[in-house]
């Protein structure tokens, strides 16, 4: 994930430094072209954002295995102490809150974000007017759906 999220920072700059085509280039070398480790991606990232202003955005972070979240998490929170105007965004479900607060320390602000019953009402309403096959459902099965639903849904 850290190695798509370089290759996207790399992808903006100008030219691309040369310790990272050097490392690129040394990792070809090797036999069944085994990839960077994740600490030189991390060390690669925090040189590279150090340069310009960089935003990096993880979206659904609470989908990663557990053991790839910490390695995440550490590795984000060392990008931020060697380049400190980096901004990290990253979304997932409230159960990693103190994973997050834990693993980057007076570093993380964590907003809470909740549907609306009456949002996902009027989501559910149009989504079933757009469906293509009207015949497969009558009142009753809509009703059930736009009261089981929005009172089961979890926080996303």
């Amino acid at each position: 994930m850290l190695g798509a999220v370089l290759r996207q920072v790399v992808s903006g700059l100008e030219e691309i430094p040369e310790e990272i085509v050097k490392a690129y280039g040394d990792h070809k070398k090797v036999i069944d072209g085994r990839g960077l480790q994740l600490a030189d991606i991390a060390k690669m990232l925090s040189t590279t954002a150090s340069e310009k202003p960089t935003f990096i955005c993880i979206d659904a972070v609470d989908e990663c295995v557990a053991g790839y979240r910490v390695k995440i998490f550490d590795s984000l929170n060392q990008i931020l102490q060697r380049s400190p105007g980096t901004r990290v965004f990253v979304t997932g479900r409230p159960h990693i809150k103190a994973e997050v607060w834990k693993r980057l320390p007076g570093r993380a602000l964590v907003l809470r974000i909740a549907p609306q019953r009456h949002d996902i009402i009027s989501f559910l309403n149009n989504r079933l007017d757009e469906d293509t096959t009207p015949d497969a459902m009558d009142d009753s099965l809509k009703v059930d759906i736009l009261e089981k639903i929005p009172s089961d849904i979890s926080e996303m």
